[in-house]
């Protein structure tokens, strides 16, 4: 019955849905205030943020002009991800990031190719940063990606003061409405094309450093600055 379509797509709708109602009731605020001005001329640009705190990751669309697709496991669980993100405007690429020895496995070959694709034709790419059932430990994927593309990586976080947290190892966090949230940026990252391995794992520890230095002024923002750790 979990496989069902009709079913995926419904619970996919729902949960779009009471997402959008998470944003439209929390007030955010934004760190820097002026963190779309400096995106913007960037774009499209490689959005990264840790696994587990992904719900709110669609509303960084705020305008038509923000195209963005999202790399979605090709797992079950997935399916309902994918769904939502298509109702709240989000294309989605289905693979893993992933670059260990199940990437071919995970359809990553053809799900890298297909990000690079979508960079090339002015998509922003977001996707989480952890390797696989490591949480908040960033993974060389995303900057392989940076690399191939030429594109910059923008670590963020989003939180909210009201949420109740699972205890899974990815600590994911449901967000709830009426409260206040808080979106937080890094610094742009930028990959260049010929970096070897030495410089790609001190980007990969920069990039984990930034998503963390993110998720605790996210909730720090909120009132919430226990959250950060948990």
């Amino acid at each position: 019955m979990l496989r069902s379509s009709w079913l995926q797509r419904a619970a996919g709708f729902l949960a779009a849905e009471y997402l959008r109602l998470v944003w439209r009731t929390n007030k955010f605020s934004f760190d820097p205030p002026e963190v779309y001005e400096i995106v913007e001329p960037q774009q499209p640009a490689i959005f990264a943020f840790w696994h587990g705190q992904h719900f709110m990751t669609p509303f960084i669309k705020t305008k038509e002009s923000h195209r963005g697709k999202v790399l979605i496991s090709q797992h079950r669980d997935g399916e309902y991800n994918a769904i939502a993100a298509e109702w709240l405007g989000i294309g989605t690429i289905r693979g893993s990031g992933d670059h260990g020895s199940a990437f071919h496995r995970k359809g990553g070959v053809g799900a890298f190719k297909e990000m690079v694709r979508a960079l090339e034709d002015n998509y922003n790419i977001a996707l989480t940063a952890d390797v696989p059932k490591r949480s908040r430990v960033a993974g060389l994927g995303i900057i392989m990606l940076a690399r191939e593309s030429g594109r910059p990586i923008m670590p963020f976080a989003m939180a909210t003061s009201r949420f109740v947290r699972l205890h899974n190892w990815d600590r994911t966090t449901i967000n709830l409405p009426f409260g206040r949230g808080a979106l937080v940026g890094g610094d742009m990252i930028m990959v260049p094309p010929d970096a070897d391995a030495e410089t790609m794992e001190k980007l990969r520890l920069r990039i984990e450093t930034h998503l963390n230095e993110a998720t605790r002024l996210a909730y720090a923002a909120v009132g919430r600055p226990e959250a950060a750790l948990g």
